[in-house]
């Protein structure tokens, strides 16, 4: 059987497709192409469901047949460590459990990010992305459980992506601590070599060998203008329904679009402090179970003037 020996299993915006970049370097590791097959997300059928602006394509991108998962890994070279990764499998506790049951014995990795500065960060691509329709931050933030009991998918939630000592404390109950490595983002944009190190040697492979994290996952900015508005609207009908269509088509009417949107990129929009204290007390009760559960202390994310978005994704 050809399956995964290691997983980097979350979370979103913090830094995950970096940390592939990096990993799919190493001579002695073997990640596949597909950087989020999605597997573990569901149990042998394809996602059902419409949910939010572009999520129905998504779900028909997920890999969710076993023997298709299994063939991502097919080309590995004899003795390298096998991985992939799904920034979605930590806040999924049935996916959790899906590992626990099929690689009980994968090495997982979690990089967890300030959950205000992460939650802002996935916003702004959804935004970028014109799939976004809240232009405000924090009414995005408050309209959470609508669109979760609308059924909207895990990148919309975020909140809850972002309450990490639930995720932990469930991933706790299914798998022993030695087998989990956690990192924090910041260690892994200030002190890239070092925390690439402490990776590869809780894989087991050889360190010195991957250096640097490449910046990935970078979204323009679109500035704002009626004429944009009007494009991000296209663009989330399109989202809507463009699943009844080939994927060719959509890619056809979507990239122009995009590109349009994209020609006259403004700056990124920044977390202000208001609304990092609007969001914060969504997490405060979490964060501290997160430092009873690790032992570590988070402190830092606890203050209104913590900002880590000094950095690209």
């Amino acid at each position: 059987m050809a399956l995964p020996d290691f997983l980097v299993i979350g979370v979103p915006k913090a830094g995950t497709t970096a940390l592939y970049a990096a990993l799919v370097r190493h001579p002695q590791l073997y990640l596949p192409a597909i950087k989020e097959p999605k597997f573990f997300l569901t149990d042998n059928a394809p996602p059902a469901g419409r949910g939010g602006p572009g999520d129905v394509q998504t779900y028909q991108e997920q890999i969710w047949r076993r023997a298709d998962y299994e063939a991502l890994f097919d080309c590995a070279p004899p003795g390298t460590r096998r991985g992939e990764a799904t920034p979605f499998y930590l806040y999924d506790r049935l996916a959790q459990e899906r590992m626990r049951t099929l690689v009980p014995h994968a090495r997982l990795i979690a990089v967890l990010r300030d959950p205000v500065d992460r939650a802002h960060s996935n916003w702004a691509h959804l935004w970028a992305a014109g799939l976004e329709a809240e232009s405000d931050f924090v009414a995005a933030c408050a309209a959470e459980e609508r669109r979760r009991a609308a059924g909207w998918a895990h990148f919309w939630h975020y909140v809850g992506l972002g309450r990490y000592g639930e995720q932990l404390d469930h991933l706790y109950r299914l798998f022993p601590r030695e087998q989990v490595l956690v990192l924090r983002y910041r260690d892994l944009v200030d002190r890239p070599t070092d925390t690439l190190d402490d990776v590869c040697a809780f894989l087991g492979v050889a360190t010195g060998l991957v250096g640097d994290v490449p910046p990935e996952n970078v979204r323009p900015c679109p500035a704002r203008t009626t004429l944009n508005d009007r494009l991000r609207a296209v663009l989330r009908f399109g989202g809507t329904i463009g699943y009844r269509f080939p994927v060719p088509w959509r890619h056809a009417v979507r990239g122009p679009l995009l590109a349009m949107l994209h020609r006259n990129t403004g700056p990124r929009p920044k977390l202000t402090r208001a609304q990092r204290t609007a969001v914060l007390p969504y997490f405060v009760d979490d964060i501290a179970r997160l430092e009873r559960i690790t032992g570590d202390s988070y402190a830092d994310w606890l203050s209104v003037d913590h900002n880590t978005e000094l950095v690209p994704d």
